[in-house]
């Protein structure tokens, strides 16, 4: 049991003094009512010892209901003092993305909290560890033991490494240059269509990896009016589809702006060469 938990402390970045927060914050109500039903029922996941499973019993769900409010609190305040410049509207745009059951189930992912998670036998045989929403939960869960054995510094250092890091960068690029934050594909759709381009077609090219860690490779392509879908305009990546496809469109979209730039650039250039060669003359 503290060989397993401490693979896990390693990861938060924090040694607990009380084990049984993290062991309870780790206990989906499944387990919890397998074993309110059977109390003696061993649990598959982890081995414990009886002190500490005395202790962890009950489930997470008081501590996600705690550790999604210190999570917006820490959030709120790192932004805050990151960027002065921002005002609440911008603020709040990011700071719910940072915290969306999306982006804590990829970090949850990152950090490999799922083969950590104890569940009953026939969740767990039901691939239940693996579903976003469990792992986003338990992920909350974990932030608010996190807080109640060490109060808000371990949460914050936890925080802005995995939550925030380069996801945070990412966004504040985002607002910078106009991009739809989170949704590269409507920015692209937005910016064909002002264009009279044509609109985007996605289609997966490949899929690799077990099914616990799918990998899917989709392209995007500009479908013109009344035709097929025709030029690749770029291909992404990602742990499920949706997630492959905001990824080839952001790259899409990054491509045909710097091309509409570097055609500004051209067009501004031939006049003054016209204009210097007329004096010339």
């Amino acid at each position: 049991m503290e060989a397993v938990l401490a693979e896990l402390e390693a990861a938060l970045g924090h040694c607990f003094a009380r084990a049984e927060l993290l062991v309870r914050a780790l206990t989906h109500r499944s387990l919890a009512n397998e074993r309110a039903a059977n109390e003696h029922a061993p649990s598959e996941n982890i081995t414990a010892n009886s002190e500490v499973e005395t202790e962890g019993t009950g489930d997470n769900e008081r501590l996600e209901f705690l550790g999604d409010a210190v999570l917006g609190l820490v959030v709120a305040e790192a932004l805050f003092l990151l960027h002065p410049e921002w005002q609440e509207g911008e603020l709040t745009r990011v700071r719910s993305q940072l915290v969306s059951r999306q982006h804590l189930a990829e970090v949850a992912a990152a950090i490999d909290l799922g083969s950590y998670l104890r569940l009953s036998r026939g969740e767990d045989k039901g691939g239940l560890r693996r579903k976003s929403t469990v792992l986003s939960n338990t992920m909350e869960a974990v932030l608010g033991a996190l807080f109640l054995d060490g109060g808000l510094e371990p949460v914050t250092v936890f925080v802005r490494r995995w939550v925030m890091g380069e996801a945070a960068e990412q966004l504040a690029e985002q607002l910078r240059t106009g991009a739809a934050l989170g949704n590269y594909k409507s920015a692209l759709q937005e910016h064909l269509q002002a264009s009279r381009a044509g609109t985007p077609v996605y289609r997966v090219k490949s899929e690799s990896g077990p099914d616990h860690r799918k990998r899917f490779l989709v392209e995007v392509r500009l479908k013109a009016a009344d035709s097929e879908a025709g030029k690749p305009l770029a291909r992404g990546k990602g742990s499920t589809k949706k997630h492959a496809e905001q990824d080839a469109a952001r790259r899409a979209l990054e491509q045909l702006q710097a091309a509409g730039e570097k055609a500004t650039a051209q067009a501004e250039v031939k006049p003054r060469a016209k204009k210097e060669e007329l004096a010339a003359q």
